[in-house]
């Protein structure tokens, strides 16, 4: 079975910063395993002020990902989810309702927390930590 994993911006800068949890998870999709989606609005958060180094990680992850873009459907759709969680951020909503379009997606972060609530008012996705663990 292939994994569906939509990253937020903690995942992609774990991926900058080479930690092995983000390493396996691009192996895994490199070798055909998994399935990668970053929503756009992750890809402003994690790209600025890229250093040369942290650009080449991040091309090599957007190599093997899929970007999907902010759609107006997508759009609305996790503003209704930032209405109904309070303190949410659109980004968060984003990635969310993203992972919410692909049947047994689960959000890889590095920090649970804020995904969870939405992950919760949503049911239907997981949430994937290393602090998890």
């Amino acid at each position: 079975m292939i994994r569906r994993w939509t990253l937020d911006t903690g995942a992609v800068i774990a991926y900058q910063d080479q930690k092995l949890w983000m390493r396996d998870v691009v192996a895994a999709a490199r070798r055909g395993d998994a399935e990668i989606t970053i929503p756009t609005t992750v890809l402003v958060e994690s790209w600025r002020g890229s250093t040369r180094e942290r650009g080449y990680w991040t091309a090599q992850l957007i190599g093997v990902s899929i970007i999907e873009p902010l759609s107006e459907l997508l759009a609305k759709r996790a503003g209704e989810l930032v209405g109904r969680v309070e303190g949410a951020s659109a980004v968060d909503a984003t990635v969310a309702v993203s992972a919410a379009q692909r049947q047994q997606a689960t959000v890889l972060t590095s920090d649970p927390v804020d995904l969870q609530r939405l992950a919760d008012d949503l049911g239907t996705i997981r949430v994937w930590s290393p602090r998890a663990l």
